[in-house]
């Protein structure tokens, strides 16, 4: 192969090694600023969303995290993202519903909609509740 110019770069050195090296940044500030391993996962999961071209993956790593670290493990920070997730969900619902440009029919389906997300904040507060309660408890015994 004749030297060129285009021949001497380096590959490894021309390659946009500078992202991965900015992602590893934010993860080692997030570490020291003390953010929660949950956002730094969610967070490379958006990165590899958008790196992949793959829309809804992190939106997908979300809910799983909320899913099991949050509802069946009883992490508070997870359960207390669904709560005001749901809570945003159901501000907008009833903006909808206050809405003039609903058929009666639609009217009742989202007043369901409403019923369900109230039902949904209830059910997380009180697992926030649990959560907080065995996390003192956990904190007591092993003092």
């Amino acid at each position: 192969m004749p030297e060129t110019e285009e021949n001497n770069i380096d590959p490894i050195v021309s390659q946009p090694h500078g992202r991965e090296q900015q992602m590893k940044m934010e993860i080692l500030n997030m570490i020291h600023s003390g953010e929660s391993p949950y956002d730094i996962v969610y967070m490379m999961a958006k990165r590899l969303e958008a790196a992949s071209g793959e829309p809804g993956y992190a939106d997908y790593v979300r809910d799983q995290l909320r899913a099991v670290y949050g509802c069946a493990l009883q992490e508070e920070k997870l359960l207390t993202d669904e709560l005001d997730d749901v809570t945003a969900r159901l501000h907008r619902i009833e903006r909808a519903y206050e809405s003039d440009e609903f058929t009666e029919e639609e009217h009742t389906r989202i007043g369901f909609a409403i019923d369900r997300h109230k039902k949904n904040i209830e059910r997380l507060k009180a697992l926030i509740q649990k959560a907080k309660a065995d996390h003192a408890t956990l904190k007591f015994k092993k003092n």
